[in-house]
């Protein structure tokens, strides 16, 4: 395990689940985070899970807010200096059907969240300190961008064109910056909640690994590719799926 000592990352949607197993992997290996999130107390309760103010802080706000973006990142630097890694975590899926079936004003809205708010927080933290100094950035794909997802294609949409943004950004923004994705199935988190409960064991038996995820099975891997080990990796996206997507013949 490679120690992130001195260094400090800004971790999108981190008041619970992936986002907060992101946070604890970073401060683990000695990272310090600023954690967002919407709501103000759980944002709280995070930084106290966190060990407290020497290693975390946490600026509450919207994350496709362009002055929450702003106030994230000079916050950061006001605490803790520099900023060398960012975690694109937040998303968001509030509706289920068809895609035809999508109000445009809601499509907009997935697309704001997921897709146009991680480039609004790069071009930020390149601004405000890995432009000059190098760094790397995560960010938080799905499956359901690599393959269909009825149901929530409007959402796999979004996290296709995420996936995508991860490869140009890293070409635009080597050889200081590494830009890379990593692409969940299912994990056990609020946010994820509708898609396995009350079924969770028939759903898992459809994983090789017969579980579904969970937030630290995440955590590591960007942990990792947020870390010197991953020092010459750019532009992948990691598939962490308990072998879900693995083919198997008839």
């Amino acid at each position: 395990m490679t120690l992130l000592t001195d260094r400090v990352a800004v971790v999108t949607g981190a008041s619970r689940g992936i986002g907060l197993a992101i946070a604890r992997e970073l401060v683990r290996r000695g990272a310090k985070v600023c954690v967002t999130a919407r709501k103000p107390e759980p944002l709280e309760e995070a930084v106290k899970d966190l060990g407290g103010s020497e290693v975390a802080i946490a600026v509450p706000g919207r994350s496709e807010d362009p002055a929450h973006q702003q106030d994230a990142v000079h916050q950061t630097i006001d605490a803790f200096g520099r900023i060398d890694m960012l975690v694109n975590n937040t998303g968001i899926n509030p509706v289920y059907g068809p895609v035809l079936d999508v109000d445009p004003a809601v499509a907009a809205k997935v697309f704001g969240v997921n897709v146009l708010a991680p480039l609004g927080w790069t071009r930020l933290v390149r601004d405000a300190w890995m432009g000059e100094h190098g760094g790397a950035i995560v960010n938080i794909a799905s499956i359901a961008g690599l393959r269909t997802a009825p149901g929530i294609g409007i959402y796999g949409v979004s996290k296709a064109a995420l996936i995508r943004l991860t490869l140009e950004l890293a070409v635009e923004l080597g050889p200081g910056i590494r830009v890379n994705a990593v692409a969940p199935a299912v994990v056990k988190t609020q946010f994820a909640t509708a898609l396995f409960e009350g079924r969770e064991e028939q759903s898992a038996l459809a994983y090789p690994l017969k579980r579904l995820g969970l937030p630290p099975d995440i955590a590591g891997v960007v942990a990792f590719l947020l870390s010197d080990d991953a020092a010459w990796i750019t532009g992948q996206t990691v598939v962490i799926d308990g072998g879900l997507s693995v083919p198997v013949a008839l």
